[in-house]
């Protein structure tokens, strides 16, 4: 089986920054059309500059919460490229949360963020996946879908119960969409990440140096990767390489799940 990705066609969310960033510019360099989609355009045309609107790179700017941002997302794909082979849901959210907080509506609202346009998206997408494969081709794939998760579906923090519990369900769903896609030759997975410079960690040590401290203490790899040590894989799952592969949790965390539950925050 082959590695190789070329001339297909993806689709990457949480793209403007970040490993979704990271992964669309890998899929490039290796020869996919990809569109980058998130909702800040402004960082989007920051990151992709004239390129955007040339070759095998395009970006989309929109609020993936609405069914039809998600409509029109796809659409603008197939505007461009006619099809689309792969799908990287990768747009997600970290925000602080009280469990015993009655009032604290975290859990909805990552739930909204990180679970419901993976969902919504992918559903979309595999259905255009099944028009778009010929008959004549009824034992080649038809597509690969790729949820980036989290090893907090596993490993919680108090703080993070509303992240921990739209990252569970983010699990779950990969599973349930590998066994419902699989007759149509669909295969859906997911990366775990843990210590990874995600743009929502980046963001939370900027002025945290001991929280820094903390995670690398609890990885023990004892650093925090870089987004980039993410893309192999996502080309991995997205290639023929992986073809006998669905439905699994593929975790990339510097070796954080191996240690005592009571750790650092994962991001």
């Amino acid at each position: 089986m082959s590695f190789s990705i070329a001339g297909k066609t993806a689709i990457v969310t949480g793209a403007a920054n970040g490993i979704g960033l990271a992964i669309g510019r890998h899929f490039v360099e290796k020869g996919v059309n990809v569109m980058f989609a998130d909702m800040d355009e402004k960082r989007l045309i920051a990151e992709l500059g004239e390129q955007a609107v040339e070759g095998n790179i395009r970006y989309f700017a929109g609020d993936l919460r609405e069914k039809l941002t998600i409509a029109n997302l796809l659409s603008a794909t197939l505007d461009a490229f006619d099809e689309v082979d792969i799908l990287v849901n990768g747009s997600r959210q970290v925000v602080p949360s009280d469990p015993l907080d009655t009032d604290d509506d975290s859990v909805t609202k990552l739930l909204n963020q990180n679970l419901m346009p993976a969902l919504r998206l992918s559903q979309l997408v595999a259905k255009r996946m099944i028009k778009q494969t010929k008959e004549d081709e009824e034992d080649s794939p038809a597509g690969s879908i790729i949820n980036l998760s989290s090893i907090a579906a596993r490993r919680t923090h108090p703080d993070l119960m509303a992240y921990s519990v739209s990252t569970a369900a983010l699990d779950q769903m990969t599973r349930s969409l590998a066994v419902a896609l699989a007759p149509k030759r669909i295969r859906v997975n997911s990366i775990a990440i843990g210590s990874v410079m995600s743009a929502s960690l980046k963001s939370t040590l900027k002025d945290n140096r001991e929280f820094r401290t903390d995670i690398e203490n609890h990885t023990p790899l004892s650093r925090i990767a870089s987004p980039t040590e993410l893309t192999e894989t996502a080309q991995f799952l997205a290639s023929d390489a992986s073809g006998f592969m669905t439905g699994q949790i593929m975790t990339l965390d510097g070796g954080r799940t191996l240690l005592d539950p009571v750790a650092a925050p994962a991001h």
